[in-house]
C-alpha cells in the first residue's frame, strides 16, 4: 500500500503545544476512569461479599436462650454462627475506651452470623428481633457504600469534562493549524484537490500527535493509579481495602487513550470540513 505524503505539517512551536496539552488530559482522563472502575469494583464486590452477614446484639442475657433456640429451629440457613467473646469486644472498643475500664458486664452477647441465601435475612430477623437487635451489615455499612458511588459519579463526571475538554482543544487546535495554512489549502484547492483529501491530510497530523500524548498520557498514569491501589490495601479493612482493577478494567484502560485518539481524528475531520465549507 502506497504511503501519501503530507503536502504540509505542523511547525515545532504546534506540535509540543498540542502534544502537552493533550498528554496531560490523557494522563487525567486515564486517572479518573482508573479510580471510577477501581471504587466501582470496590463497592459491588463490598454488596457481595456483605449481604449475608449479619451482627446479633443481646442486651438483655435472659434472651440468650431464646436466640439459641431460633439458631438451633433453624440451623439448615445458616452457613456459619460464631460468638464475639467479651475480648474480642474490648479490644474493638480499645481505641474509644481508656485502657483501665472494665467493660464486661456492660457488654451485650453478641454473635456474628452467616445466613446460606441472602434471600432468608428478613425471615431470621423477624424471628430474632423480639429478643436482641438484629444488624445487618449491608445497612451498618450503608453509608461507606453510598460514599463510594458518589466517588465513582464524581470521577465520571469528571471523565466526562476531561473528554470534553480533549474535543475543544483539539477542534481549536484544527482550527487554527488549517487557518495557519490557509495558503497551502487555497494551492491544494486551485491543483484540484478535494476537502476529503485536504481532511485525511489534517487527520494524518492530528492522529501521530494524539498517538504520542495519549501515550505519554497512559505511561504516566499507571505509576499513580498503582500507587492508589497499593495505598488503598494498606488500610487493611474498610471499602478503600477492596479496590482493585479487573482484567476487564485494565482492558478498558487500555481502549481510553485509543478512543481519544479516535475522537481526535473525527473532531479535526468535522472541524476541518466546516472550515472547508465557509470559504
Amino acid at each position: 500500500m502506497k504511503k501519501t505524503k503530507l503536502v504540509f505539517s505542523l511547525v515545532r512551536e504546534q506540535s509540543v503545544f498540542m502534544t502537552i496539552v493533550l498528554s496531560i488530559l490523557s494522563f487525567l482522563a486515564v486517572l479518573a476512569l482508573g479510580v471510577a472502575l477501581s471504587v466501582g469494583g470496590s463497592v459491588i464486590r463490598w454488596n457481595t461479599q456483605w449481604d449475608k452477614y449479619a451482627t446479633i446484639q443481646i442486651a438483655n442475657s435472659d434472651n440468650t436462650n431464646s436466640v439459641k433456640k431460633i439458631f438451633a429451629e433453624n440451623a439448615s440457613k445458616f452457613a456459619s454462627i460464631q460468638e464475639i467473646s467479651k475480648n474480642e469486644m474490648e479490644q474493638m472498643l480499645q481505641p474509644w475506651v481508656s485502657s483501665g475500664a472494665r467493660l464486661s458486664k456492660y457488654l451485650p452477647v453478641m454473635y456474628e452470623v452467616k445466613l446460606k441465601n441472602s434471600s432468608d435475612m428478613n425471615l431470621i430477623k423477624e424471628k430474632v428481633s423480639p429478643y436482641a437487635k438484629f444488624l445487618t451489615h449491608t445497612s451498618a455499612l450503608k453509608t461507606s457504600i453510598s460514599a463510594g458511588w458518589k466517588l465513582v459519579s464524581i470521577t465520571g463526571l469528571i471523565l466526562i469534562i476531561i473528554l470534553v475538554s480533549i474535543g475543544l482543544c483539539v477542534s481549536y487546535i484544527s482550527r487554527n493549524i488549517a487557518m495557519l495554512h490557509k495558503h497551502e489549502l487555497e494551492i491544494l484547492n486551485q491543483v484540484g484537490a478535494t476537502d476529503k483529501f485536504i481532511a485525511n491530510q489534517m487527520q494524518i497530523i492530528v492522529a501521530k500527535i494524539s498517538m504520542v500524548a495519549c501515550g505519554v498520557g497512559f505511561i504516566c498514569a499507571l505509576p499513580i493509579i498503582l500507587m492508589i491501589l497499593a495505598t488503598a490495601h494498606s488500610a487493611r479493612i474498610g471499602l478503600m481495602s477492596t479496590l482493585s482493577l479487573s482484567g476487564l478494567n485494565w482492558l478498558t484502560l487500555f481502549l481510553l487513550p485509543i478512543l481519544i485518539v479516535m475522537l481526535s481524528i473525527y473532531i479535526t475531520k468535522k472541524t476541518t470540513f466546516k472550515i472547508l465549507s465557509e470559504k
